[in-house]
């Protein structure tokens, strides 16, 4: 019996060895890991961030979309002609990199992607054209600048990572737009914080119809979906997907929002 007694503590050995290196190395899709970069940041929209209303996001008045001042806009490269709209990135001044006399090390500020920063190819990169390609950059809303830099430092050398997003309450729709056009914003989505697609489907019909980016985190479709009731169905940028079933009633107006309870 001793024999079959070793050669089953060496099966169980064997397979708890296999059970390990599975855990470790797990065969199902996973984020990836958040790693910190290297970029540069700048700060915009005065001391109380009332000039970063609006934005190349579409997000409007950014306190009541609950925004708030943790904002900030994104170079070409980082922006992706908007795909990055709503995403959050945790930053830190770069101690390593900055002028100690600017830097505030070993504090971060989590932002959220609400503007795009244009490139001015007027300037050279490192002196004044700060979101020109292939730059990373940050132009953050003042106040949240100064929570990692020294007011007359101007720019500093900083670290970041994508983070997830954190928000309180559903998504929400903005619809816009006329008969045969209408936009709606995507706002206030929690963990990845930006969109990867969305369609429509109207109470009268069964089939769900793709809508395209029009510009920032606002989505339009062509359809004649005038008056009636609605659902929406989106899918985040890590490919998870919720639908928001009759969402806007019928009998809507053009410039009415929608609140939902579903949320990333």
């Amino acid at each position: 019996m001793a024999p079959a007694r070793l050669v089953a503590g060496m099966l169980l050995a064997a397979i708890g060895c296999v059970l390990s290196v599975a855990a470790d190395n797990p065969t199902t899709q996973s984020p990836q890991p958040f790693v910190w970069q290297k970029a540069h940041a700048t700060f915009y929209g005065g001391a109380d961030a009332s000039d970063t209303m609006g934005g190349a996001c579409g997000y409007g008045n950014l306190f009541s979309e609950g925004y708030g001042t943790r904002t900030a806009a994104l170079s070409t490269v980082l922006f992706n002609d908007g795909a990055a709209c709503g995403q959050c990135y945790k930053i830190a001044c770069d101690r390593k990199r900055a002028d100690p006399l600017f830097c505030k090390p070993g504090v971060t500020v989590t932002v959220t992607a609400t503007n795009f920063c244009p490139p001015n190819d007027a300037l050279p990169n490192d002196n004044g054209g700060w979101c020109n390609l292939p730059r990373p950059h940050f132009d953050m809303a003042q106040p949240a600048w100064e929570k990692i830099g020294v007011y007359r430092g101007g720019i500093i050398p900083v670290m970041y990572q994508r983070v997830p997003c954190v928000k309180r309450g559903g998504v929400r729709f903005k619809i816009n737009g006329h008969d045969y056009f209408i936009l709606v914003l995507v706002s206030n989505v929690a963990a990845t914080g930006s969109i990867q697609s969305m369609d429509v489907k109207c109470s009268d019909s069964e089939d769900w119809t793709p809508m395209a980016r029009n510009w920032g985190a606002n989505w339009h479709s062509l359809a004649n979906l005038t008056g009636k009731m609605l659902s929406f169905r989106l899918t985040n940028t890590d490919g998870h997907t919720l639908v928001f079933n009759n969402i806007v009633p019928k009998g809507w107006n053009f410039g009415q929002s929608f609140a939902s309870k579903l949320q990333f």
